[in-house]
């Protein structure tokens, strides 16, 4: 490096952006994570020893301190620290960074850390490059990502490391973050007269959304462009705080965890009948900027999967709202949307549609199963084969039911469907017992029994298979 090369680092490191002038230098400025970095815990302990025992994998938000603590570790530990971005660097810079770690490990015996950011980005020949370097130990690798490993990373490669999860930061570690800035005279504002009245802070810290670069952002912005009084003092109060961070950024990404978590919650709560936290979560879903039409098609399947016969109706709101919105379109086509959330989720309740899997998994154990004849089909083989010859037509006997066989013979008396008492499924529930006693009457039987209830994982198993095997879904 020449003198040059010096006085740009210099003023660029005058020049940067606040967040990464105030980033930590040491764990006694680091703040938060205190689940994984608190006094005693186990990556602290490898960080302030200088014993880096495997590889890691950090995991978590924008801005919670995942590139921080590489940071931390480059300026504490006496291996050489190398770090390259996966969104620009490829197998090329990978070996150029394997080719001189093991050069510096055999002449200097010296190890190398390498932090590799959004390590997600790699491709899984990219990601594989680095698992014979990270077994031999010429390398130690630090990945950061905002994805779950467990889905983003290879798996070979996440058996090889020790995953941290970084949470957002809590609203108090945001407040030291910004009151830390509002003092430090070298990288901060502490040269400046900065006063911060305590709603505006209150708001930066309410609104960043546990996301510390993205508070300290709003912060600089405040500062820089507010014009200073007679006596050079920086007044932020409210309304600037709120120019300078109008909107709360919502983690949410359409293929990643906050899309699939997200949905789960929501559809959970409609189920669980909680129309409070039902809208909650919609509202999130409409703010980051969800598909409503993937949110109507959810709404549909809880109509029927877990409202069902219990009320009708469910259906029919759910169905409307999907057809006004396709009319509507947003903004004003969030109000269907919402009547069709607060209707399932204030609706009795009944899994009972669920019923339909215990025939298909019986199906599945029993393989091909013939139509009984006098169910079959008569407009082809009544005459030579009798078939549907000895069909009862409902319709021609009082109340239109007769008590007649409609499963094989060897399974009648077998029930999949139990209605619940939830809402009008009570009403189908007395009507149907009194045809089941009908039918036994009828056919002679006295033993019967359910079909045996399927856990929740029975469900989502058999539906797994059932996907698989029809033609249905396009």
């Amino acid at each position: 490096m020449d003198l040059f090369d010096h006085a740009l680092n210099l003023r660029m490191a005058r020049e940067a952006p606040l967040a990464a002038r105030m980033r930590p230098r040491t764990m006694a400025e680091f703040v938060g994570q205190e689940h994984i970095v608190g006094q005693g815990k186990l990556l602290r302990r490898a960080i302030e020893a200088d014993r880096l025992f495997a590889s890691i994998i950090l995991w978590g938000p924008p801005g919670t301190g995942k590139t921080t603590l590489a940071q931390i570790i480059a300026n504490s530990t006496r291996s050489h620290f190398t770090s390259i971005s996966a969104v620009l660097a490829g197998v090329r810079e990978l070996r150029q960074v394997i080719k001189e770690a093991r050069e510096r490990r055999k002449l200097h015996g010296q190890a190398t850390i390498l932090f590799v950011d959004e390590v997600h980005r790699w491709n899984k020949a990219q990601q594989d490059a680095l698992l014979p370097h990270t077994e031999q130990g010429i390398i130690t690798l630090i990945g950061a990502t905002t994805e779950n490993p467990y889905f983003e990373v290879i798996g070979s490669l996440v058996s090889r490391s020790r995953i941290f999860q970084l949470r957002p930061l809590a609203d108090d570690d945001v407040r030291r973050i910004i009151e830390a800035a509002l003092v430090d005279e070298a990288r901060g504002y502490g040269d400046r007269e900065v006063d911060l009245d305590e709603e505006a802070l209150e708001h930066l810290v309410r609104v960043a959304g546990g996301d510390a670069r993205n508070a300290l952002n709003a912060l600089e912005l405040a500062v820089e462009t507010t014009v200073p009084d007679g006596a050079e003092k920086i007044h932020i109060d409210l309304p600037v705080a709120q120019d300078s961070i109008q909107r709360r950024a919502v983690l949410y990404d359409k293929d990643g965890d906050a899309h699939y978590d997200t949905t789960s919650a929501f559809i959970k709560s409609v189920r669980g009948s909680d129309p409070d936290a039902s809208l909650y979560w919609l509202a999130k879903m409409i703010y980051a900027g969800e598909d409503p039409r993937f949110i109507l098609r959810r709404l549909l399947i809880l109509a029927s999967e877990d409202i069902g016969l219990a009320d009708p109706m469910g259906m029919v709101v759910a169905a409307a709202a999907t057809q006004s919105f396709e009319f509507v379109g947003l903004p004003e086509g969030v109000y269907p949307i919402v009547e069709a959330t607060l209707y399932l989720a204030t609706a009795p309740k009944s899994n009972s549609a669920v019923s339909y899997f215990k025939a298909y998994r019986l199906l599945e154990e029993r393989g091909k199963i013939e139509v009984p004849d006098h169910l079959r089909d008569a407009n082809r083989d009544r005459e030579a084969l009798g078939h549907g010859r000895d069909y009862a037509y409902p319709h021609e006997h009082p109340d239109h039911h007769v008590g007649q066989g409609y499963l094989p013979q060897d399974l009648w008396g077998t029930y999949f469907f139990k209605p619940s008492d939830q809402g009008y499924e009570k009403t189908v529930q007395d009507r149907l017992e009194m045809w089941r006693k009908a039918q036994r009457q009828a056919l002679g039987i006295e033993a019967t029994h359910f079909a045996p209830d399927l856990s929740e994982d029975d469900v989502l198993e058999t539906k797994r298979r059932h996907g698989r095997s029809t033609p249905l879904e396009t």
